[in-house]
This record gives C-alpha cells, structure tokens and sequence, in this order.
C-alpha cells in the first residue's frame, strides 16, 4: 500500500498489509521533523514502477497539488489495474501549509477529474453537513485566534475553551442538521481502470 502524502502515517494502524510504504515531499510549509517518511519526492513523479501497489491512500492532500492532473496520472500508473485508492479532499477549509494550498474540490469537480484520470469512482460521500461545517470553521478560527506555539498549552486551553463549544455543537446539528449542500471534505473510494483516461 502507498500512502501519499504520508506525513505522520495516522491511518497507518487501519490497513491490513504486507507493506505500507509512505510517500511525501520536502515542503516548507510543512516539515517532516519527527515524521516517518520511507521515501521521498520531487512533486512530479512518484519513483516506483509501473503496477507495483495493489492499494493507495492520499488523505487531504491533493489540495498541495499544484498539478493535479499529472499527480493522479502518476498514481494511476504505480497501482495495478483494478487497484484501489482511497482519498478524501476538502470542499471547506482554512488556508494551510502556505504557499502550498492551491485547491478546493466540490463532489462532482472530484469524481470528473479522477475519471478524466483513468480512475472509476466506486463510492463517494460528504462529510459533515451545512450547520456541522459552519461550526466547525467557527471554532476553528476561534481556536487560531488564541493557538500558541506550545502544543502543551494548546491542549490546555483547548479542552477548557472548546470542549463546551464542542458538546453544544453536538447538540445544535442533532437539531439541525441543514442541507449537504455546504461541507467540510468528500471521502472517494476509487479503482484504476485497465487504461487512464486523457491524462
């Protein structure tokens, strides 16, 4: 399994495989200090060979990808047809890891450019709705407002300012949910189809 974009390998303990191997990039804007990456890029070509994963990850990272098209070209090329991948990419979100924050995806702009890409899309699903996606942007520039370099403090503060506004968020979308017209990020389950698409 490739997990591109690997950073920190959170989802790492979820697969069920002989080998997990992450990928990344060198990126200012986010450093890999005390990250795990097995091997990385140069942002343009992935350096494995043709046909050599069975299963790919790429979790909220497409969004750092100034050439969408190519990178999709290149991970449809390193998994074997009928290989499977995994992403989610985000519809609404701050600005991050600047200057490399070059995308938003709506549902259907997604599913067009991984078809365009050789990829058959086989399940996709929003997350969060209208009133979860404004409350979460609403404590999350809350958040930034006080955030300190401190992960320690950050912690702190957090579980005493955000935990209440946590919990009555909670309740708010019980009540009400609002439309899925408005969200934070869309998860896609897609294969790699015997030939790519107009790359």
């Amino acid at each position: 399994m490739l997990d591109f974009g690997c950073g920190a390998k959170p989802y790492q303990h979820l697969f069920d495989v002989k080998e997990y191997i992450g990928l990344d990039m060198e990126n200012p804007g986010h450093p890999h200090l005390t990250e795990e990456v097995d091997v990385f890029y140069d942002g343009k070509t992935i350096p494995f060979e043709a046909h050599r994963f069975d299963y790919a990850l790429a979790s909220e990272v497409l969004e750092h990808v100034f050439e969408p098209d190519r990178i999709l070209g290149e991970l449809h090329r390193v998994l074997k047809p009928g290989g499977l991948v995994l992403f989610t990419v985000p519809f609404v979100w701050n600005e991050h890891e600047m200057p490399y924050d070059y995308a938003r995806y709506s549902q259907g702009g997604f599913a067009a450019l991984l078809e365009r890409n050789g990829f058959e899309v086989v399940r996709s699903s929003k997350t969060n709705g209208y009133t979860a996606t404004w409350l979460q942007m609403g404590i999350l520039g809350w958040y930034q407002m006080w955030e300190t370099r401190n992960k320690f403090l950050n912690l702190a503060l957090g579980l005493i300012l955000l935990a209440p506004l946590n919990l009555l968020a909670a309740v708010l979308i019980a009540f009400f949910p609002g439309s899925n017209s408005w969200y934070c990020n869309t998860v896609f389950l897609a294969k790699a189809t015997k030939n790519a698409g107009a790359i």
